[in-house]
């Protein structure tokens, strides 16, 4: 599954579009307030006495927000045969609901003056064509060399610091037990090969899961008994499609804040669950420097964020929590799988 609201690929021709996901929170929210803003504007143009701005702006608003709540509606519901539609053919197809909505609300309102005529269905075409003109450009301006070299570029600012400790952890037990360091040596290269592959695509949660086990057991080489780990795993959730490598950053997050710099055994809990149509994900470590645990965390953080934006636009978000013993980091993201 690819990031909705930018092209499939970056720097592979010229950028043909596609349509937005009429399901995604950010998208719904801008077709409001472009609509909104788009009708105040035409309201504020032809007013010619401002005693009678508050009308005109009442009577739009019985015009306007019907139609439109129901075409966002439709659009909605009719997502997925759109988006599999090529992109100019799912652009007809959009203007049909639109005019579909439109013809079926004017109907409804004639009895009370409020329908028939082609001037509600012409202002209704010229703001659709705006609307999908905004998400094209938006769309262009993220593609094909922005989106992606940003995304990646994310990605690569938040690859593991842990080398040089994961060989020493591998050279401590490569005498007394080789076994363990072969195995160490193996899960380190699992991890590098995953920073290595294409990360602009979802994948399985449960690989994330898979990948943070493997940084886990590199960790537990060096800290020995010191790090303690409980995990509460929900099965409905691990086939949810999340990000590449935005699980294992946070859980070596909370090692290096949480366990590495105090003197006894600190314990990371990882909690993953599904909720409905969400997944939600907590990651909670001990508060050993409050001050300094708040400034390192910062820019990895920011990181994630910027990267769940870029996936998810407005539907996903992450939350922090300080108390006085612990840290907590919440994300909230759409449940999306490839069935």
């Amino acid at each position: 599954m690819s990031i909705k609201q930018n092209p499939r690929r970056a720097g592979r021709g010229r950028y043909e579009g596609t349509l937005p996901d009429f399901r995604n929170l950010g998208v719904v929210l801008r077709m409001l307030l472009l609509v909104n803003g788009l009708a105040l504007v035409a309201v504020l143009i032809r007013n010619r006495e401002l005693v009678v701005l508050g009308e005109e702006i009442l009577d739009m608003a019985l015009r306007v927000e019907f139609p439109l709540i129901l075409s966002v509606a439709a659009l909605f519901l009719l997502r997925t045969p759109l988006q599999r539609l090529p992109y100019r053919v799912g652009l007809v197809g959009t203007g049909a609901v639109v005019i579909g909505v439109v013809l079926g609300v004017q109907g409804l309102l004639a009895p009370l003056g409020y329908g028939g005529g082609g001037r509600p269905l012409l202002w209704s075409m010229v703001t659709a064509g705006c609307v999908m003109t905004y998400f094209h450009l938006r769309g262009a301006a993220q593609a094909p060399v922005l989106a992606e070299a940003r995304l990646l570029a994310l990605t690569a600012r938040i690859r593991p610091h842990f080398l040089f400790n994961s060989l020493n952890g591998v050279l401590g037990v490569l005498r007394s037990n080789p076994r363990r360091a072969e195995e160490g040596l193996e899960e380190l290269a699992d991890l590098f090969r995953a920073l290595m592959q294409d990360n602009r695509e979802l994948v399985p949660l449960a690989d994330e899961i898979v990948l943070c086990e493997r940084y886990l057991n590199l960790e537990r080489l060096r800290l020995g008994d010191r790090l303690k780990v409980a995990w509460q795993r929900d099965a409905a959730a691990e086939e949810s499609l999340v990000p590449p490598l935005f699980l294992q950053p946070l859980v070596e997050n909370a090692v290096y804040h949480g366990v590495e710099p105090g003197a006894g055994p600190g314990q990371v809990s990882i909690s993953i669950a599904r909720r409905g149509p969400e997944v939600v994900i907590e990651i909670a470590n001990p508060v050993i420097d409050a001050e300094q645990h708040h400034a390192g965390n910062r820019m990895a953080l920011d990181n994630i964020r910027e990267r769940l934006m870029l996936f998810y636009d407005l539907e996903a978000a992450l939350d922090t929590e300080q108390t006085d013993d612990a840290y907590r980091v919440r994300i909230r993201l759409p449940f999306r799988s490839e069935r």
